[in-house]
């Protein structure tokens, strides 16, 4: 697994350029603005889209419980802790994102995705429910980019048992002024 370090995904070379937001040095450690990966074109955000914030992922998992079959689905719930322009947002089940700084949250359903070798894949999402206001507010889309890591144990498992997989990433929440 190549583990990148959050200045290392930050100095990532932006294909759309880079989202910033003058954020206190609580809130980011190492950077003022995150860039955004080049996006595949099967999963890019539909035209005229703008992105409204660039978060990466400082601690996260994907989760995957044993099943029946005694061997580890393909999916999992992810947990992790995002930072970014907008601050601090948390990632959990849903897929849910929730913003730290005012509580805004949104739950998303995957349109389409892109591999990528030892990794999970790079998504684009499409959001179906906002609570609050807030910076999430007006995201319609979400892209996860640069992935690292996350894919489910091989081999046999107990039915139950669990396994935590860390992973890397970059999300991205974009605008649809046509949504």
């Amino acid at each position: 697994m190549r583990a990148l370090s959050v200045a290392g995904m930050v100095a990532v070379v932006a294909g759309i350029g880079a989202v910033t937001y003058n954020a206190s040095a609580a809130e980011i450690t190492d950077a003022r603005s995150v860039a955004i990966p080049a996006i595949p074109g099967t999963i890019k955000p539909p035209p005229g889209s703008r992105p409204i914030g660039a978060y990466i992922v400082t601690k996260g998992t994907q989760n995957y419980t044993c099943g029946a079959d005694g061997v580890f689905p393909a999916t999992s719930v992810p947990e992790a802790q995002l930072i970014g322009t907008g601050g601090r947002i948390h990632h959990f089940a849903g897929p849910s994102w929730q913003s730290l700084r005012d509580g805004s949250l949104v739950t998303a359903t995957k349109l389409t995705s892109s591999d990528r070798t030892g990794a999970i894949p790079e998504l684009l999402l499409q959001v179906n429910s906002h609570s609050g206001k807030g910076i999430l507010s007006k995201a319609d889309y979400i892209n996860r980019l640069f992935t690292s890591g996350g894919l489910a144990p091989a081999g046999p498992c107990t039915a139950g048992q669990t396994a935590s997989v860390p992973y890397g990433a970059v999300y991205v929440f974009w605008d649809d002024p046509a949504v």
